[in-house]
């Protein structure tokens, strides 16, 4: 799971979450399940913050391709994203529908940025 700490997510342009406690409660969920790592920019900042669903190698087998999810701005949209990814996330289990409402497709640039 890659979690944008670039120019606008992460930071006080998105105000009202404390964009630290988020990071720290996503690793605290996902320990020994994914790896979750904050990246620069992902040049997606019209919807901060943003988090790209990586799946897992099994996942990848099975079809799954990254998730994009923005403005992740809230604690509920934090635990359906980490309790979908501990179900086995991209390519295993289907999303839970209310991240529809979060999901989306970036420029083909960007997501080769990040997936290439």
């Amino acid at each position: 799971m890659s979690v944008c700490r670039g120019c606008c997510c992460g930071t006080p342009k998105v105000p009202g979450i404390d964009h630290a406690a988020q990071l720290t409660g996503l690793r605290t969920s996902l320990v020994g399940v994914a790896e979750v790592r904050p990246v620069d920019c992902l040049d997606a900042c019209d919807r901060a913050n943003v988090i790209v669903i990586q799946p897992s190698p099994q996942g990848r087998r099975a079809g799954g391709r990254p998730v994009w999810l923005g403005f992740v701005n809230d604690e509920d949209a934090a635990r359906d994203i980490t309790a979908w990814v501990a179900a086995g996330g991209p390519g295993l289990v289907d999303p839970p529908d209310i991240l529809e409402l979060y999901s989306f497709s970036p420029s083909r640039r960007i997501r080769e940025g990040l997936e290439g």
